[in-house]
């Protein structure tokens, strides 16, 4: 039983990729070499260094912020009661990494991760007037990767100007790496680099690649979203606040994906 200042593994692992998830902090040291420290974390988890905690923490202020070290030890300990003593509701995750991991939790690969800015944001630019998988992206890059994510909508033939302007990483334009291959869809694409690849997901993927690729009848869903994602993109001129409005859409077939699949309606 963990204490009144603990998480479990179990009890993060089923909040993970929900909307009001906690944020995630890992403040493992790390050994500046290449080793696995440094290639994965928890899924949207943000590495900080815990001996310059006063400088970040009120970065973090209003947040429910979970931190983890290596073993649950002092380094997440101490971290999480310095958040606490400045007003931050901070716990740490018992056992830490080394328990995430024996528990064949997801961990989040960090060799395609994008560089952050100043304000330790990801961006990501892709073409305007967004309809299916340049929504599903960045729905699953703020659940599961970069909760602080930027995305910005551009004519397409700007679309690599304003990545280079501005350091952002396109997707699904034909610039970069994050696009189709074959048969997969962007999101397969993104679920395969950053190793998300989980059940939930990976069904999910497939209503998405119906829906994107001309192939409504490959999942049963795959039609409504398509329907749903057209209709969205005629409700909305503003393609930020079509994305912001399709987050729930996203959010919820996920949750089916996840537990909703064996219930039927009557």
């Amino acid at each position: 039983m963990p204490s009144p200042t603990e998480i479990s593994v179990e009890q993060l692992s089923r909040i993970i990729g929900l909307p009001g998830a906690p944020t995630l902090i890992d403040v493992r040291p790390s050994d500046g070499d290449g080793s696995d420290i440094d290639r994965s974390l928890l899924p949207t988890a943000r590495r900080m260094n815990s001996e310059i905690i006063s400088n970040w923490a009120q970065n973090i202020s209003g947040r429910r912020v979970v931190v983890y070290c290596r073993n649950g030890g002092n380094i997440s300990q101490g971290t999480a009661a310095w958040l606490r003593q400045a007003g931050i509701v901070a716990e740490t995750l018992a056992g830490g990494f080394d328990a995430w991991c024996k528990a064949n939790q997801l961990q989040l690969s960090t060799n395609r991760l994008p560089v952050r800015d100043e304000a330790g944001r990801t961006t990501w630019v892709t073409r305007s007037r967004p309809k299916i998988v340049r929504i599903a992206c960045p729905w699953l890059i703020r659940r599961f990767i970069d909760p602080t994510a930027i995305f910005l909508f551009v004519a397409p033939s700007e679309v690599a100007s304003v990545a280079e302007r501005f350091a952002a990483t396109p997707f699904d334009t034909g610039h970069g790496i994050w696009n189709d291959r074959g048969d997969a869809c962007t999101f397969d694409v993104m679920l395969e680099e950053f190793n998300l690849k989980t059940e939930p997901l990976s069904r999910l993927a497939a209503i998405i690649r119906g829906a994107d690729t001309g192939e409504p009848d490959l999942t049963s869903q795959s039609g409504g979203l398509l329907a749903i994602s057209l209709g969205y993109s005629r409700m909305f001129r503003d393609d930020v606040a079509q994305l912001e409005a399709m987050m729930p859409v996203y959010d919820a077939l996920y949750r089916w994906c996840r537990d909703g699949t064996e219930e039927t309606h009557g």
